[in-house]
């Protein structure tokens, strides 16, 4: 008897998903530890109805060993959404991506990027940039696993690595796997003598050796992925050739700035989104979540930077900083907040 699976009708569902995530890869929002959760996730998705978005990293032993299949939560507003995963062991990554693929999630990805003490001490993240056979063994293993595509985050190299020498050397190990798609975050990752926070900063930028990649692999769907704050910038690399775009901290801190405008700049579909209306959109899933018995600043202290550079966005950060831990603190707070912001100045910025 013929598997779901196998049929015609899921296989042409699958190639329209993966197209649909491959547009949504132009723009992407960085998976950010204790940033990008769901609630960030579905306020993203209100500025954006395009940009591909990411999890934070979840780890494979989490959900395998520790069954947290909570992690896997997230709304279906969300889509185009990917999980990123962090692990090191090929069963496990393999079993956590079915996990993931099960959930819902349009692409799993494999972190081989973060320079945290705590990441390397499980043999995961940047520190895997030294093992580009693992890294092809997982990839080959999570592919096998699951129909949706399995993509990779990198660093552009780790330590004393010469990343024009290995950079190229880790790309083919892992096409050679199967991976299409790749992020490569333009810094190195140091991994003695500098923290987590550093690694995002002080290693120098080389733009120039992701565009070498794109150039050198041309069957590659390449991000590049670092530094990058502006949708101006955005579609400089885009019009230089690559694939994608990659914006961490700058889609968080000023998310109207960044992701209002992504649909029509970045993707050529709709208006810019009105970031007054986004918090009206945001009542009813605010609502919800504390009908569960959900705290407000667990989605509030996502939305502070929607006003930043425009006249009232101290007020705004201020009352919600101030009131939304207080115990009742509800949807008012927000709507109070916001009465804070002339919405004719938002109107001119938009």
């Amino acid at each position: 008897m013929q598997s779901k699976r196998d049929g015609t009708g899921y296989r042409i569902l699958t190639i329209l998903k993966k197209s649909n995530v491959i547009r949504a890869a132009r723009l992407s929002v960085a998976p950010m530890m204790d940033w990008t959760d769901r609630h960030c996730r579905y306020f993203h998705r209100l500025l954006s109805g395009d940009a591909l978005l990411f999890t934070e990293m979840v780890t494979a032993p989490a959900l395998v060993r520790g069954g947290a299949l909570h992690l896997l939560e997230y709304s279906p507003e969300e889509h185009p959404v990917a999980l990123q995963l962090g692990g090191s062991d090929p069963q496990e990554l393999a079993q956590a991506a079915r996990q993931g693929a099960q959930a819902g999630y349009d692409e799993i990805n494999l972190n081989v990027g973060c320079p945290s003490d705590r990441v390397q001490s499980g043999a995961f993240g940047a520190v895997l940039m030294l093992q580009p056979g693992l890294v092809a063994d997982c990839v080959a293993a999570m592919q096998d696993a699951v129909d949706v595509e399995v993509t990779v985050k990198c660093r552009i190299g780790v330590d004393d690595q010469v990343a024009e020498d290995t950079l190229p050397a880790f790309l083919e190990r892992i096409r050679d796997a199967g991976c299409r798609r790749v992020t490569i975050h333009a810094r190195k990752a140091w991994l003695q003598g500098l923290s987590p926070k550093e690694n995002r900063d002080i290693p120098p930028l080389d733009y120039d050796l992701v565009l070498r990649m794109k150039r050198d692999f041309p069957d590659l769907h390449i991000s590049i992925n670092g530094g990058i704050t502006t949708l101006d910038q955005a579609r400089t690399f885009l019009d230089a050739g690559l694939d994608g775009v990659m914006i961490g901290r700058a889609a968080y801190h000023d998310p109207a700035t960044v992701l209002a405008a992504a649909d029509p700049v970045i993707f050529g579909t709709g208006t810019r989104r009105d970031p007054v209306e986004v918090v009206h959109l945001m009542i009813p899933y605010i609502e919800a979540h504390l009908s569960q018995g959900g705290k407000l600043h667990q989605i509030s202290r996502h939305m502070l930077g929607l006003f930043a550079g425009r006249p009232g966005a101290r007020a705004w950060r201020r009352m919600l900083s101030e009131g939304a831990h207080r115990p009742g603190a509800g949807p008012e707070l927000i709507l109070a907040a916001l009465a804070q912001v002339p919405q004719d100045e938002i109107t001119q910025a938009g």
